[in-house]
């Protein structure tokens, strides 16, 4: 465990009852000072987690550490967290001030402490004068700020924000997401994020954790998850995957749609049968001849700074193509891609088992 481990979860399930547990045996850490995402479908076990941490309810089994120390039956209102929910739970009766106010309040804290700290607060969220507003003359972005600086004002190690992005509309939730980076930054407090959205997730953490059915598939940078995805699962829910069946030839080559390619792979069997990830930006559209594929094209949208192109091979592979280039349906296209943008992948591999594969290989490459 790293000094700068703030959060550790170990082996920790949540069962109601009878029912499937909605975490499994999930283990992991959370550093000081960055943004977390946790990202997954509806169901897979996100807000939970923020639940366990928060304290709002106890793990079935396993350990929660906050700072080293087990934490499993300390009370919500004992733990250095605060949590910024998706309606941001305000108190319509009170204006911005008071609901800032609130928890300082709770703690009976003199009036002039509460007076800096409130202001202090909104200052950071860029709310300075507005103290007098009522919540219902706000905005919902400036709700948003008002939830973080209720939360922020108690000064808590860890914020916790439950898809707070989800209910506004789409240009004032990619200014928010900004704005709560630039937060997080500046603050230098751990956030906790949760959101379905991928492009959310992409664009605001430091670490996303992937998770699925209860477990955690994937952790990593967004540069990692979406580089390299570790199995089908993730490779599909984040951004837009070309996948298709091959087999291993040997490090460094892969043969797949009745092809031999150079790639940047190595670790698995000879001639072992893999799946193959290839980014639609990472295919570029050419002459049949210079192509490294032979497609036709079978339909073609336009979505802005895109279009996006889907074609077939002769073996019946679909191919997904975002491209600046116009395509004409019913053409035959060639596709060309760098040994780079084939991503291996060894089907229903788990995170634990590849970092396992990948530590023997290197052991064994070391030992030569």
């Amino acid at each position: 465990m790293s000094d700068q481990t703030i959060i550790r979860f170990e082996n920790v399930t949540k069962q109601y009852d009878d029912d499937p547990p909605v975490l499994n045996q999930v283990s992991f850490e959370i550093e000081r000072g960055k943004f977390y995402t946790l990202l997954g479908p509806s169901g897979c076990g996100k807000t939970t987690i923020l639940r366990l941490i928060a304290g709002f309810i106890e793990p079935s089994q396993g350990k929660i550490y906050m700072n080293g120390k087990l934490v499993n039956n300390v009370p919500a209102n004992r733990r250095q967290v605060n949590t910024v929910f998706q309606d941001y739970a305000l108190f319509p009766h009170l204006n911005v001030f008071e609901n800032v106010a609130f928890g300082l309040r709770i703690k009976k804290m003199k009036n002039d402490l509460v007076q800096k700290k409130v202001k202090e607060a909104l200052r950071f969220v860029n709310l300075e004068g507005y103290e007098n507003r009522e919540i219902r003359e706000m905005s919902g972005g400036q709700r948003q700020r008002v939830a973080i600086a209720r939360a922020i004002v108690n000064e808590p190690e860890v914020i916790l924000l439950d898809e707070p992005l989800s209910a506004l509309d789409l240009k004032l939730r990619t200014e928010m997401q900004y704005e709560l980076r630039e937060l997080q930054r500046r603050l230098g407090i751990t956030f906790i994020f949760v959101t379905h959205d991928q492009e959310e997730a992409l664009a605001m953490s430091d670490e996303i954790f992937v998770l699925n059915k209860g477990k955690i598939e994937q952790s990593g940078t967004p540069t990692d998850i979406y580089d390299e995805p570790i199995n089908r699962f993730v490779a599909d829910f984040i951004g837009e995957s070309n996948i298709v069946k091959g087999k291993m030839i040997h490090d460094y080559l892969v043969e797949f749609a009745g092809k031999q390619f150079e790639c940047v792979d190595q670790g698995l069997n000879p001639n072992e049968a893999v799946e193959i990830v290839i980014r639609p930006e990472d295919l570029e559209i050419t002459t049949p001849e210079k192509g490294k594929l032979q497609v036709k094209v079978d339909t073609q949208l336009f979505r802005g700074v895109h279009y996006e192109i889907s074609c077939y091979d002769q073996d019946g592979n679909e191919w997904l193509v975002h491209s600046t280039k116009k395509a004409t349906v019913g053409d035959e296209i060639g596709l060309f891609f760098d040994p780079e943008a084939i991503h291996v992948m060894r089907p229903g591999e788990t995170e634990e088992e590849f970092d396992k594969r990948l530590e023997a290989y290197e052991e064994v490459g070391h030992e030569k």
